[in-house]
């Protein structure tokens, strides 16, 4: 359950709260060639210049799905980008120091990840895999686009929280309610 609605403060109000800060995000699935890709794109869109995305896998295939990026490429995602990458890459010493890391599949929410740099808060927010999924063309392209409304919705919740000032406990209640 989510505890608080936020809604950003009118333009030139003095109450409401101002940073300046960028918070680095780290979206993991085993595979990272759906999933974590997707909510990559999501934030990087809705999150505007206070938010840096990123994903990684424990277990990365290498490419991200074909059809994944297409689905993304019809919603209008800038996909140049977009690798399949291992979170190895993140516990780095010249790695983005990481805010935010959501697992986005069971699998790796259920391995052990990394201690990453600066402790980041952590959540899981699950979500069906489209590249271990074994329909028809039609069924598949459906199935990406439902996963990626889904992230949509969680990451719009999350960039409208009043992150400057939750304190631990509260932020890590929210996101728990948001996935």
């Amino acid at each position: 359950m989510l505890l608080s609605v936020y809604a950003p403060a009118p333009a030139g109000d003095a109450g409401a709260p101002v940073s300046d800060r960028t918070y680095d995000v780290l979206f993991l699935c085993t595979g990272n060639s759906a999933r974590s890709l997707i909510a990559e794109c999501v934030l990087r869109r809705v999150g505007g210049k206070r938010f840096r995305a990123h994903s990684a896998g424990s277990h990365p295939q290498g490419t991200p799905n074909e059809t994944v990026v297409e689905e993304l490429r019809a919603l209008g995602y800038d996909t140049s980008g977009l690798r399949s990458k291992s979170w190895d890459e993140f516990g780095a010493d010249d790695a983005p120091r990481l805010d935010f890391v959501f697992t986005v599949c069971d699998a790796a929410r259920a391995e052990t990840c990394p201690v990453w740099p600066g402790h980041p808060v952590t959540a899981h927010w699950g979500a069906e895999d489209p590249a271990a999924f074994s329909g028809t063309d039609a069924e598949r392209r459906a199935l990406i686009r439902r996963v990626h409304d889904e992230m949509l919705r969680r990451i719009e919740a999350f960039t409208r929280l009043p992150l400057e000032s939750l304190d631990d406990r509260a932020l890590r209640q929210e996101l728990d309610g948001i996935g």
